[in-house]
């Protein structure tokens, strides 16, 4: 044997060992990042500022993330989007957050225009979808609105499902007036009669219990299908350095659902939510005849696959997106099982058929 070939052989063993000690090394030193930035798709309210209607507006509002992260040295921030979903994508696309609070739509949008990130846990399914006017107003349904100024956030995860509401009373958007406010200044709007009906959320409620407003519309107790989902994600660089810390992430939003699903916890769950500046009153009504467990539920069943691959037809039928994404695989569970196992939840919640209904009478899984 040559002493050329045995030179070579022992080169390419010396470079194979340098690759696997430089591999060790990259992993033994690897650095938490010195801040968790949140992005939620909505304005907020408060001091400091929170959210309603998701688990995470009690990992805020509690400090849970502050709390887990102190010893490592990490800081915890959160930033709060007027502009909504569509603000927050923009957010996302310059890398100024590393995960997001948002609506099913949105997300959908952001995917389709090339934004890399992964769905890691559902934070607030099934939210509801009312249309109000003003007290005064001769509008009495849906089929009313034809003609008249009504306020529409687009882009927002309330947009599809006002426009399948519309659909299913015989309208299209364009038979109506529209107007794109926010949650806001829709509000604004409504009250000094400057548009004539809005669609919009739990916060409406408010308007209605001042007298401000009338709700002529519910999603409330109707198909499942008219209900809008929002989860955290997470950006997929973010999450490819940092897996560690994205699994104490999930590990806090997994805990607050659990919090926020029992029953025995309704009233102190409305009132942190309250801080939001939405009152109580408004949380019991949006929560009316529903159970925390099925509204606050972290998995990834078939129900909510089935509501985003709705969503992405939706969206490139009325051209919102220019072609079809696929949900197959966004959804990255790994975390979500590791967290229920690790918290003893793997039965905590029942899972949901495609239709929304339960899988069984004692179907209780993890996830997919």
């Amino acid at each position: 044997m040559s002493s050329t070939f045995l030179s070579s052989a022992r080169r390419r063993t010396a470079l194979a060992l340098l690759g696997i000690t430089l591999s060790l090394a990259a992993t033994w030193t690897h650095a938490a990042p010195q801040v968790i930035r949140i992005g939620v798709a909505t304005s907020g309210g408060g001091d400091p500022v929170t959210w309603g209607g998701s688990p995470g507006g009690v990992v805020r509002v509690n400090k849970w993330l502050e709390q887990e992260f102190k010893a490592s040295g990490v800081q915890v921030e959160w930033l709060f989007f007027k502009g909504a979903g569509p603000a927050v994508n923009e957010a996302l696309s310059n890398k100024q957050i590393d995960f997001a609070y948002q609506g099913d739509l949105p997300q959908v949008v952001g995917r389709a225009n090339g934004l890399k990130t992964k769905l890691l846990v559902v934070s607030g399914a099934r939210n509801n979808l009312y249309v109000v006017t003003p007290p005064q107003s001769d509008i009495q349904n849906i089929k009313d609105l034809k003609g008249r100024q009504v306020s529409l956030f687009r882009g927002t995860n309330g947009h599809l499902v006002a426009i399948n509401v519309l659909a299913a009373n015989g309208l299209a958007e364009r038979d109506l007036k529209t107007v794109n406010l926010d949650a806001g200044s829709a509000q604004a709007a409504l009250v000094s009669n400057g548009v004539d009906a809005a669609f919009g959320g739990f916060e409406l409620f408010k308007l209605r219990d001042q007298g401000l407003a009338k709700v002529i519309y519910s999603t409330q107790g109707q198909d499942a299908a008219y209900t809008r989902q929002a989860s955290l994600l997470v950006r997929e660089e973010f999450e490819k350095d940092n897996p560690a810390e994205v699994q104490r992430v999930v590990d806090v939003f997994v805990r607050a659902a659990d919090w926020s699903s029992d029953e025995k916890n309704r009233a102190e769950l409305f009132r942190i939510w309250a801080l939001s500046g939405t009152p109580v009153a408004s949380w019991e009504a949006e929560f009316d005849k529903q159970d925390l467990a099925t509204r606050n539920s972290p998995l990834v069943d078939d129900f909510i696959i089935a509501r985003y691959k709705a969503v992405v037809d939706d969206a490139v039928k009325l051209k919102l997106i220019r072609r079809s994404v696929p949900v197959d695989g966004w959804f990255d569970t790994r975390y979500l099982k590791t967290s229920l196992k690790k918290l003893g939840l793997e039965k905590r919640w029942t899972e949901y058929d495609a239709k929304g209904k339960p899988k069984g009478a004692s179907a209780s899984v993890a996830a997919r």
